[in-house]
C-alpha cells in the first residue's frame, strides 16, 4: 500500500515550483489547485521565457487542451529545458482523438520530449496506444480494449508512467500498476477536475522520483478531498468551494482512513 501522506507532506515542505502550458480554459483552477496541495504554480507560456522558467522549476505540466502550433512550439521549448535539467514532465493529452490536430500533436510532443507521465481518459489514452477509440470534445466515448492493459501498453512503449482517469484511476508505469478508487461523481460535474488532477500529480512528482507512486499518491488525495467535499455540498458550485478547503485541510487521518488504492 502507498503511503500517499508522506508525498503529500512532502509537498507541502518543499513548496516545489510547478511551471504549467496549460489552457485558458481552466488555467485559473490549476494554479489554485497547486497552491492549495502546497506547492507553487507559475504560468508562464511565452516562447521568449519557457525554457528559462523551466530551469528553475521542480516539474512541468503540459495540457493542450486550448491547441495551437505557437503553443505546442513553446512546450517543445520548455520541455527540452526540462528534460535538460531532468525535472519531470507531466503531459495531459485533452481531448487527443477529438480532433486530428490534439492526435498528432500528443504524438509529436511525446516523440520530442522525454515525457514522464502520460494522463487522459481512457478514449484519449487509446489513441495514442493505437487502438480504436471515439473520443467526443474532451470526453471518452468508447475505447477498445481493456483500460489497465491500454496503459500498460502505453507505458512500455512511451517510457513513461501512464494515468487514465475515470470513476477508478488507472496508474500503470508497465512494472507497476494502481488503481485508485477514491473521489466522488460530482467530481466529474465540475470543468476542470481532470486539468487540476494534472497540476496535482505534477506536484506531486516533483517531489517523488516513483512517478507511479507520485501519481497513485496524488489521485488518491484528490479523490479523498472529492469524497470529504460532497458530504456537505448541494451542487457543484457549493462542492468546489469546499472541495478546495478540503484539499488544503487534508490530515494523516483522512487520508490514511479513507485510501482506497489496489496495486496489481
Amino acid at each position: 500500500m502507498i503511503d500517499a501522506y508522506s508525498v503529500l507532506e512532502n509537498v507541502r515542505d518543499k513548496k516545489p515550483l510547478v511551471h504549467h502550458l496549460t489552457n485558458w480554459v481552466t488555467i485559473y483552477d490549476c494554479a489554485s489547485v497547486t497552491r492549495t496541495v502546497g506547492a507553487l504554480p507559475v504560468m508562464a507560456h511565452a516562447p521568449e521565457e519557457v525554457a528559462q522558467m523551466a530551469g528553475i522549476s521542480s516539474a512541468l505540466v503540459l495540457n493542450i487542451g486550448t491547441l495551437t502550433k505557437d503553443f505546442i512550439d513553446a512546450m517543445i521549448i520548455a520541455g527540452r529545458a526540462a528534460n535538460k535539467k531532468g525535472i519531470p514532465i507531466v503531459l495531459d493529452a485533452v481531448g487527443a482523438g477529438a480532433t486530428d490536430l490534439r492526435t498528432e500533436e500528443s504524438r509529436k510532443l511525446l516523440r520530442e520530449l522525454g515525457i514522464n507521465i502520460v494522463k487522459g481518459n481512457a478514449g484519449e489514452v487509446g489513441v495514442l496506444a493505437g487502438v480504436e477509440a471515439e473520443v467526443k470534445g474532451v470526453e471518452s466515448i468508447s475505447v477498445g480494449g481493456e483500460p489497465k492493459e491500454i496503459a500498460a501498453s502505453l507505458a512500455k512503449a512511451a517510457g513513461a508512467t501512464v494515468v487514465i482517469t475515470g470513476k477508478e484511476d488507472i496508474i500503470s508505469d508497465s512494472e507497476k500498476n494502481y488503481i485508485v478508487k477514491n473521489g466522488h461523481e460530482l467530481m466529474g460535474k465540475v470543468v476542470g477536475t481532470g486539468c487540476m488532477a494534472a497540476s496535482v500529480i505534477g506536484s506531486f512528482a516533483a517531489v517523488e522520483k516513483d512517478r507511479a507512486k507520485a501519481a497513485a499518491s496524488a489521485l488518491a488525495c484528490f479523490g479523498i478531498a472529492g469524497e470529504i467535499a460532497a458530504k456537505d455540498a448541494k451542487g457543484p458550485g457549493t462542492f468546489k468551494e469546499a472541495f478546495f478547503d478540503a484539499l488544503y485541510n487534508l490530515s494523516e487521518e483522512d487520508v490514511k482512513s479513507r485510501l482506497n488504492v489496489d496495486e496489481l
